[in-house]
């Protein structure tokens, strides 16, 4: 196994961080929420 510089794994979090946040920004938090109760009331029966 190779092992991961400190310097990546910081670039790599400041990256996924910034798209976490773009996500939140853009609204996408509601439609994510939105198709999880769609999927959750179909898997039980109900939608």
């Amino acid at each position: 196994m190779t092992k991961i510089s400190t310097t990546t794994t910081y670039i790599l979090l400041a990256f996924f961080l910034f798209c976490f946040i773009l996500g939140i920004n853009l609204g996408e938090v509601d439609a994510v929420l939105e198709k999880g109760v769609a999927i959750c009331l179909s898997c039980i029966g109900i939608g």
